[in-house]
């Protein structure tokens, strides 16, 4: 399994995704292409221990910064390390691409250099997220933030083959984000997506408010790239306000409420660790002819090794491939 990996992709790149590449290598066995500058991978991995042979490094003398235009950057900067990641996708350099940079100029390039799978009109952006009952998948949460309905039915046939294969869902669940379960809620476009889901062979179970996507009511929840995007950054802000809250309040607490919530401490770490970004690593592009991963912008080392074991997931259950058939039965 070969993974190319912008090296130069997120706020603490490149000291956290060369981090995260030898341990991905080390843990997994993957072959990893680092892309970007050089000399400062060579530099980062001074001193780490992992089988030569697995790390190769492509250089690229350029990089997207976060706040830079999409198109645009993609456009000028055609010796990126993201653009050269997804040219060297496609020229079949390695089996997946993951990055954790600019979210827009990943879609933009990925989309430019790899075109869509047919059947499909814009990309989508999927997450897991942790739930009270079993893991549900978000789309879109970035790559269209002005989608038309037939979009949101594309995205739930892609969430369908990508629920059913990687998380093992024989008939999974399709809801509608919305501010009120009636058909009737909503703005008319959101309408018009109700319809044709509901006329569609998807298990569509209707709308779902925000606040039942933690319940696990359903699998899959469908929305905009915008209305996605505001509900992933409210809830990583909730989940990081509620751990500080905790933590303030324990160090005012008696001593009898410490030593209660030392006792609990195990559990308290596990429901740390599945709400954890980290731990689900990435999120694929869907839609795309080819596999790639979006890494979380702050992602550390482990999300960064994470997100390669993803990647993998991804070309192993062949998705793409059974994304294509789910979109031809349409």
């Amino acid at each position: 399994m070969r993974i190319g990996l912008d090296a130069m992709g997120g706020d603490k790149a490149p000291e956290c995704t060369v981090k995260g590449a030898v341990m991905a290598v080390n843990s997994f066995g993957y072959h990893v292409t680092l892309i970007g500058f050089e000399n400062e991978i060579k530099r980062h991995l001074e001193g780490l221990s992992y089988p030569q042979e697995k790390i190769d490094i492509v250089s690229a003398t350029q990089k997207i910064e976060m706040h830079e235009a999409a198109a645009l950057s993609v456009r000028k900067k055609r010796d990126s390390s993201i653009v050269r990641g997804a040219d060297l996708l496609r020229q079949g350099a390695y089996d997946a691409f993951v990055s954790a940079g600019n979210t827009g100029a990943v879609v933009c390039a990925a989309t430019l250099s790899l075109r869509l799978l047919p059947g499909v009109d814009r990309p989508g952006i999927a997450v897991i997220f942790p739930t009270l009952i079993k893991p549900c998948m978000v789309i879109d949460v970035g790559a269209n933030i002005d989608p038309k309905p037939l979009h949101l039915l594309q995205y739930g046939i892609m969430g369908d083959a990508y629920s059913k294969q990687i998380l093992a869902k024989k008939n999974p669940t399709i809801g509608l984000l919305n501010i009120g379960e009636e058909s009737t809620k909503g703005t008319d476009f959101v309408k018009e997506a109700h319809m044709m889901l509901r006329e569609s062979k998807l298990n569509f179970i209707g709308n779902v408010e925000p606040k039942e996507v933690y319940s696990g009511k359903v699998d899959i929840v469908l929305c905009d790239g915008f209305v996605g995007n505001v509900f992933l950054k409210v809830t990583e802000g909730f989940a990081d306000a509620a751990i500080v809250l905790l933590k303030r309040e324990l160090k005012k607490s008696s001593m009898l409420t410490k030593l209660g919530a030392l006792l609990t401490l195990p559990a308290f770490n596990t429901i740390k660790k599945k709400i954890d970004a980290s731990e689900y690593g990435g999120a694929p592009l869907m839609g795309v002819d080819g596999s790639v991963i979006i890494a979380h912008g702050s992602s550390n080392a482990k999300a960064i090794k994470n997100a390669i074991r993803a990647a993998a997931e991804n070309i192993n259950h062949k998705v793409n491939k059974h994304v294509v058939e789910e979109l031809q039965s349409y």
